[in-house]
């Protein structure tokens, strides 16, 4: 009996020292030790109203000059069909995903505003190799976007009520800006480019924003994620960002976080920069040194600093908030998944 215990007692020990998403790191090298010799690719997601052109400044400095394979997708609700859903986003993201693990290559998976709910969800079944000859998620990036939960829509999030930066036209199916597209994604580009980005941008459909709760998926609790935050967003407010961090650290996400002084759209406005927080992410997912000159000018780390009394108003309550809010969310999960074991329901 007591020889029994010890046993238990040592497994439970052993189990409790990794994570159930993370494999022990001597087994994740045995298991995946065919990949150490090439760069991950780069899945790239635009968000609402957008097309994978946006991408272009940065793919342009991360493939040509940095080696990195780089695949940017076209999102269906994006293309003019009122009737693409979420489902039809997430296939997309997670065809191009798993084109790159069946070949043995890694991917990280980088994803902006509403993208960030599709990379999330994308993430689901690929947090691990499954053999040693496939690839699989080793990091996700967000920028300017959010956390997502696993069952809820885009439009859950805001209780189902429309956001003061677009409008439902119910006529056409599809989310119509309520803000000058310039104000919104792009106040920091000269007049030239603000103009030529607003000619590039698409329809978003009302489908995949209200439906699809079902398929959603908190992917950012599975894979070490990076949040790139954006200053001076005149869409998703910063506070609102750094409350959304600090909401899913509590939560147990593994979360670095950095800011740029940049409108919703960094990827345009300042793109050396953001290749630099996005080739410092590569590293820090692959463990692979990545060759970089790229200025990373305007990077901030948010956090409270003990001399720097503003520091605790700027950084430290919106993390702490979203702290709370994240403790709260567990405790409400957990005070569920009770009542639920014990009426059984």
């Amino acid at each position: 009996m007591m020889h029994r215990l010890i046993i238990n007692l040592k497994s439970l020990m052993i189990s409790s020292c990794f994570s159930p998403h993370f494999p022990p790191r001597s087994t994740f090298h045995n298991l995946h030790f065919h990949s150490k010799m090439s760069l991950p690719t780069l899945i790239l997601i635009h968000g609402s109203w957008h097309g994978p052109i946006c991408y272009d400044p940065i793919i342009k400095l991360l493939h040509g000059k940095y080696k990195l394979k780089c695949i940017a997708i076209t999102l269906p609700s994006t293309t003019g069909n009122p009737d693409a859903t979420f489902k039809n986003d997430l296939d997309t993201a997670r065809e191009a995903i798993s084109n790159e693990t069946e070949a043995g290559r890694d991917v990280i998976v980088l994803a902006h505003s509403y993208g960030g709910m599709v990379g999330n969800s994308a993430v689901k079944g690929f947090e691990q190799p499954v053999s040693a000859t496939k690839g699989h998620v080793i990091g996700l990036i967000l920028i300017a976007s959010g956390f997502s939960f696993t069952g809820l829509a885009f439009m859950d999030l805001f209780l189902g009520q429309t956001p003061p930066f677009f409008r439902v036209n119910k006529e056409t199916g599809f989310a119509d800006l309520a803000l000058p597209p310039r104000q919104f994604f792009y106040h920091d580009l000269s007049d030239d480019e603000a103009e030529y980005w607003v000619s590039q941008l698409t329809h978003q459909n009302v489908k995949a924003l209200f439906e699809g709760g079902e398929h959603v998926y908190s992917g950012w609790m599975d894979v070490p994620t990076w949040y790139i935050g954006t200053i001076e967003d005149q869409g998703l407010p910063v506070l609102a960002q750094r409350m959304a961090v600090g909401m899913a650290r509590e939560m147990g996400g593994n979360i670095v976080h950095r800011e740029m002084q940049t409108s919703h759209s960094p990827f345009l406005s300042k793109p050396e920069e953001t290749v630099g927080i996005i080739l410092e992410a590569v590293e820090a997912f692959s463990g692979k040194k990545v060759a970089r000159t790229a200025s990373r000018n305007a990077v901030a780390v948010p956090e409270a600093r003990l001399l720097q009394p503003l520091t605790w108003l700027k950084f430290g309550l919106p993390l702490l908030f979203g702290r709370i809010v994240g403790r709260g969310i567990l405790i409400f999960g957990f005070g569920g998944r009770m009542l639920r074991s014990i009426f059984g329901r």
